[in-house]
């Protein structure tokens, strides 16, 4: 799983300890000689739970972290929607960090989860449903108790009516049932899918009474009432937001919370591209900001700020998985259609002399779908993965069986010649030729290929890359539109290549449907970018969904991967194990960091010692 796609990074989360038996549904057809299902404070996909019963409190916080203070954010672009969960409009970057959530993930666990609006969860035999008694005490902002009715519409109204992910997401859920008003039923349409109580666990409770007479699927500026520790402040659209912390929010006791959520308010700035918010970073008027671009990380932060310590660089350890960020090729386009066209694209971009001329060599090239981790394919396939792929043997190319995929290795240079002229006979192969200096094919019409970007950081890495392609002879080139208009044309599928990012959990499940399924390759709006259309795809999605094992989720992204690097959909781009912070010196943090993950900023807290000495 990759978590809650469309969710802010701050996890607003909870737990208590199981303080005695529920009421669950069909109790009492148990036979006398099976023992019912067990109510538990958390769930793990494989294996036990870190955290028991009754646990204080997360490793990774301080629990007695002060609150107050404020914390200013940034982002690009511009927002016109408070409603984070559908694919029309521009959601505000906060605005599903009001939600809470069933269950909350622990971020120094591969995949577990502990009771935040549910304080016990009941797993079926095989996996087959799964029940969640809700906390009597929580509610919604406006007071209105949280009840397993508004768990069964939010299910059904997300896949109804909300992004394509949804859909793809919940796609196994059968039915949602209630038990009065505090215990929800999740029965699934086939047992053994390990995932699928976890991702259950993730849904986000939106108050039923609220959207009676609204249109959920449609772009709404109204602030909704939501459940978790902060609510929506100050709106400016298209300008910035404010999110609250409440003091009587409702969860503010519970053990996973303790140390969690210390700021008064949190503030998201919107500007209009990278060099007004370096500069507002600059000028202190932006507290925090993550670092994308190795070349700002190794020359840009020499200001005076830095200097003298009132601004930190911090690189945090990155233990997940990187997944793949790339060039993404539209194969519903029919000139993309060739693998061999996609394979001598790819040979056209040269890594080695970006990471040299414009990276400062900071990064890896990206050589695997789930790389950074034991799912990326390595050697040949072997042992359970060559019989798991052996069925589909005249389905796939044959490279999968005899070569090892590795990404080309330039000289370097910007141009090798080497792989333009591989790049040539590739595209000889596929029935094109150069006529007047044009690559045209059968009927002379000209190879075209537009990137569309919206991001300025990228064209100057896209520009050389688009150089090597003209000097084949295809007509490309590079258009940049604003962002409403960028997501616009992702929505409708609606280009030839763009940057893309396809991010990987340690547990991999539900989302790769999204993200490869032909069920999502036509569904607009979903990330299925690509457009991959493949049955072997979809089966190798199956055997990683279902696994029965850790090793059998190993075996099978392994597989997934190999088949999707031989596919030739993407030009891989590179990827950094750490995550590159620079801060105000104006906060605390816990002295751990959570095994997989930054801990910023829900474990952060505001130091007014240190603000004052900061200044900015």
């Amino acid at each position: 799983m990759t978590g809650f796609s469309r969710r802010h990074f701050l996890a607003l989360a909870g737990s208590a300890p199981l303080v005695g038996a529920f009421p669950f549904f069909a109790r009492a057809q148990t036979p006398p000689d099976i023992a019912a299902p067990a109510a538990t404070h958390g769930i793990a996909i494989y294996g036990d739970l870190k955290y028991p019963a009754g646990f204080p409190h997360f490793d990774f916080v301080r629990p007695d972290a002060p609150k107050g203070g404020d914390l200013r954010l940034a982002t690009i672009g511009s927002f016109d929607s408070l409603n984070p969960f559908i694919y029309l409009g521009d959601p505000a970057v906060a605005a599903a960090a009001i939600y809470d959530t069933l269950t909350v993930q622990s971020p120094d666990e591969p995949f577990s989860e502990y009771g935040l609006l549910a304080e016990a969860i009941t797993v079926g035999p095989d996996r087959a449903y799964v029940e969640f008694a809700l906390r009597p005490e929580a509610r919604f902002h406006d007071g209105t108790p949280v009840t397993a009715a508004d768990a069964v519409f939010s299910l059904n109204v997300l896949r109804d009516k909300g992004a394509p992910f949804y859909g793809a997401y919940y796609a196994n859920v059968a039915k949602a049932e209630t038990s009065g008003d505090h215990l929800v039923r999740f029965t699934f349409g086939t047992g053994g899918n390990r995932e699928l109580p976890l991702i259950l666990g993730q849904l986000p409770v939106l108050p039923a009474h609220w959207w009676e007479g609204r249109d959920f699927g449609r772009p709404s500026l109204d602030v909704p009432p939501g459940s978790g520790a902060y609510r929506i402040g100050a709106v400016e659209p298209g300008r910035g937001i404010t999110i609250e912390r409440l003091p009587d929010y409702w969860g503010r006791d519970l053990n996973v919370n303790r140390g969690r959520d210390n700021f008064d308010r949190i503030r998201y700035d919107y500007y209009r591209d990278e060099t007004a918010l370096f500069e507002a970073f600059k000028a202190g008027a932006v507290d925090v900001r993550q670092e994308r671009v190795a070349r700002l990380w190794a020359t840009a932060y020499d200001f005076p700020a830095v200097r003298d310590g009132r601004v930190k660089k911090l690189e945090l350890p990155d233990n997940t998985p990187a997944g793949m960020q790339a060039y993404v090729i539209n194969t519903r386009r029919p000139k993309f259609q060739d693998r061999r066209v996609r394979q001598a694209i790819g040979l056209c971009f040269d890594f080695e002399w970006s990471n040299k001329a414009l990276f400062f060599d900071a990064y890896t090239r990206n050589d695997s779908y789930f790389a950074n981790s034991e799912m990326a394919a390595t050697g040949l396939p072997e042992g359970d993965e060559l019989a798991l792929l052996e069925p589909f043997r005249d389905r796939l190319p044959g490279e999968v069986f005899t070569e090892v995929f590795e990404l080309p290795v330039s000289d370097g240079s910007g141009r090798d010649r080497r792989l333009l002229l591989k790049a040539r006979d590739l595209l000889r192969e596929a029935g094109y030729r150069v006529v007047d200096k044009k690559l045209v094919d059968e009927t002379g019409e000209q190879l075209s290929i537009e990137f569309l970007l919206f991001d300025v950081t990228f064209d100057r890495i896209t520009d050389p890359f688009v150089q090597n392609l003209q000097f084949l002879g295809i007509a490309a080139g590079v258009r940049s539109v604003d962002q409403s208009a960028y997501i616009n044309r992702l929505n409708d599928f609606d280009f030839d290549m763009v940057v893309g990012s396809f991010p990987q959990s340690l547990s991999p499940g539900n989302e790769q449907r999204d993200f490869w399924g032909s069920a999502a390759a036509d569904a607009k709006g979903s990330r299925n970018l690509i457009g991959v259309k493949d049955p072997v795809v979809d089966a190798l999605i199956d055997e990683v969904i279902f696994a029965e094992s850790r090793q059998a989720l190993v075996t099978a992204c392994r597989a997934l991967d190999r088949v999707l690097s031989w596919g030739f959909y993407v030009v891989p781009h590179w990827y950094v194990a750490v995550t590159r912070i620079a801060a105000w010196d104006r906060f605390g943090r816990p002295d751990t960091a959570p095994e997989y993950g930054t801990g910023f900023p829900d474990t952060w807290w505001f130091d007014p010692e240190k603000a004052a000495k900061a200044g900015g």
